[in-house]
């Protein structure tokens, strides 16, 4: 319930009407909206680009070329993560590669690496 609120509170939900004694009164139209958050969640999609795609659907005189470019966004964005992934996966393999596994912790190469100033600064860049 409280997820609910929440995205009522960021904009994504409407807030439902209540009864006379005071419970919320979800709509047929809420749940499928609820529904549709968390699928685009499921996708990578984050809560203002789902804001977004959702006023795209009642926004005069959008196409489905608008919704087509915003998933091709997202794709790309994907593709940029998985780089970026990658490259991490590589330091790692690189810093495993170094270390055999044995010896006193003291010397420990990859401990070294990533205490090592020279490679990145000292800002972390």
């Amino acid at each position: 319930m409280e997820t609910v609120r929440y995205y009522e509170r960021r904009g994504l939900l409407p807030k439902p009407p209540r009864t006379a004694s005071g419970y919320r009164v979800f709509p047929r139209e809420t749940v499928r909206r609820l529904r549709f958050i968390k699928r685009a969640q499921e996708l990578g999609f984050s809560l203002d680009e789902i804001r977004e795609l959702l006023s795209l659907r009642t926004r005069a005189g959008t196409v489905r070329a608008d919704v087509r470019a915003r998933a091709a966004a997202k794709i790309a964005d994907v593709d940029q993560k998985i780089r970026a992934l990658e490259a991490i996966k590589q330091a790692l393999r690189t810093l495993t590669d170094r270390c055999d596994g044995c010896g006193p912790i003291a010397t420990c190469p990859i401990l070294q690496s990533l205490d090592d100033e020279r490679l990145h600064g000292e800002n972390g860049q």
